[in-house]
């Protein structure tokens, strides 16, 4: 059978439609959206399908059914009424500084007054978006739909540059705060039909949404979860002859295929609700190529991140199992960033799990494309360009039991690292060292792990062998090895059938590397 074309970076419905390439029916949530409330704001990691989402609205706004033609909404009760559409994309406004944006938004608004054959007069950004509406709705004698597609880009554009990227983030916010309070001024308000904002972030308090508080957020509620990205039901529904042609030219069963797609693309989780959905971006380029490669990632490497992390000394191995609030999914403020958040608003944490009696939920890496692209990033960043051979002794000799050549080694690779000049360097440090190095070497390592007695500084697991590693900086790696048996971090594992190894490490603040370590095997 002819399989319908992929839509490999197509955001607009129209031109998806027309050329006959596969979409996945959405719209049936996107009926529930715009007949159940007036104003949304929508976050999700970028290349989450959030522009074909806008473009998909525009379409239904402007009454274009026939496009509709075969999709849920189609025979829904929906009256087709068209609407004059107001599109601003904030990928296509320059805001290297906080003039620019200005002129941007002005002159943007006054194109699409153009276009309706309207003059827009007002020359100040704010004043021309009221007029702009005003003239619209008047004209058309319709209320006006207003979208808008990366809401945040002119301030997350410019963190992780320094200083004076920090003061140009902090000057375009508050032109955008002064632009989106406009949207809730009674004379807009009354012309206005629905609003969507849409954005990787959430800047809440005395941030943007200070002044946008009329907005309808449905980042993590339950019924829009699967509103982007692909479910597994989905991926049943519409890429079953693709899986089937991977499948065969690999030699899987159509379920190994399925299992292999879903640890590597799937997991990203956005409500209490336990649905899970994959990367759109990256199925459908996988589907495209047959390969596993890191897609989405390698289409925005997070430079911005890395420094962040360096810059607060963040203890990565949290983000194997991280217990947070739900007060994290707003908690996004300038200049006092938190890392934990930014990770889960950027799509590289994600929900793993919710407990309803705490109220608490568990943040981890959605699935192995992030986590093996993520780690591989920051341990270069961290310990620079490595030969591939390192990675591959890292792994073997945990796989064969060679302690010793293991450690071997890693002081190599500590040896080899650069630190600038003051920079600082303690148990966390070396923790997230450690941990970055094991798992850029595709290695399992979780910190933290919790005991009855305590918490296990790092446990890795492969093939047949289980080490639990204690990490000591101002005591000695007998000590380390002590605690390990004293509190019997081992008893766990103790009847699994594999073989157990309890390890302890001294790291030497001064050399900045492994200064001792002793091991026993059970």
């Amino acid at each position: 059978m002819k399989l319908k074309k992929l839509p490999i970076g197509q955001s607009s419905f129209e031109n998806l439609i027309k050329e006959d390439m596969l979409y996945v029916d959405k719209t049936e949530l996107i009926f529930k959206m715009i007949t159940t409330a007036q104003f949304y704001f929508l976050s999700r990691p970028r290349r989450f399908g959030k522009s074909l989402l806008i473009s998909t609205l525009q379409e239904i706004f402007k009454g274009k059914k026939e496009l509709f033609k075969n999709l849920w909404i189609y025979n829904a009760d929906y009256n087709w009424e068209s609407h004059p559409v107001i599109i601003i994309d904030f990928n296509q406004i320059l805001s290297d500084d906080d003039i620019l944006l200005q002129k941007g938004i002005t002159k943007l608004l006054v194109e699409i007054g153009k276009v309706h054959d309207l003059e827009i007069k007002e020359n100040i950004y704010k004043y021309a978006f009221v007029e702009l509406v005003k003239k619209l709705s008047d004209k058309y004698s319709k209320q006006v739909v207003l979208l808008i597609d990366e809401y945040d880009r002119p301030i997350i554009s410019h963190l992780g540059k320094g200083e004076e990227g920090l003061r140009v983030a902090e000057k375009n916010r508050d032109i955008l705060k002064n632009f989106y309070g406009t949207i809730k001024a009674a004379s807009v308000i009354e012309n206005l039909r629905f609003v969507l904002l849409t954005g990787v972030s959430k800047f809440s308090k005395a941030g943007v949404f200070s002044e946008l508080n009329n907005l309808l957020d449905i980042t993590m509620a339950a019924d829009y979860s699967t509103l982007l990205g692909i479910t597994d039901e989905e991926l049943d529904s519409y890429f079953p002859e693709y899986i089937k042609l991977f499948a065969e030219s690999e030699g899987f069963t159509y379920d190994e295929a399925r299992e292999r797609l879903r640890l590597y693309y799937n997991g990203y989780r956005f409500s209490r609700k336990n649905v899970k959905v994959y990367n759109p971006f990256s199925l459908v380029n996988f589907f495209i190529n047959r390969d596993f490669r890191n897609y989405w990632f390698e289409s925005g490497t997070p430079t911005f991140l890395v420094n962040l992390i360096k810059e607060r000394d963040y203890y990565l191995p949290q983000t194997e199992s991280f217990t947070v609030r739900s007060s994290i999914f707003s908690t996004y403020e300038l200049p006092d960033l938190d890392i934990t958040a930014l990770l889960f608003q950027t799509g590289y944490l994600t929900v793993k799990d919710y407990d309803s009696e705490s109220d608490l939920y568990t943040l981890s890496y959605p699935n192995l494309e992030v986590k093996n692209s993520f780690v591989d990033i920051l341990f270069k960043h961290l310990a620079g360009e490595k030969p591939l051979e390192i990675y591959t002794k890292i792994y073997y000799h945990l796989s064969k039991g060679e302690l010793e050549e293991f450690i071997s080694v890693m002081t190599s690779i500590f040896a080899g690292i650069t630190y600038d000049e003051g920079s600082r360097i303690n148990e966390a440090n070396f923790h997230t060292l450690f941990y970055v190095t094991l798992a850029a070497g595709g290695l399992p390592a979780r910190s933290q792990v919790l005991n009855y007695s305590g918490r296990i500084d790092m446990v890795v697991e492969v093939k047949n062998k289980v080490y639990i590693f204690e990490f000591k900086c101002n005591q000695s790696a007998e000590d380390a090895l002590s605690q390990i048996k004293q509190k019997k971090y081992h008893e766990a594992f103790i009847g699994s059938g594999r073989e157990i190894y309890l390890v302890g490490i001294k790291f030497d603040m001064d050399k900045r590397n492994i200064a001792q370590y002793k091991w026993e095997e059970l």
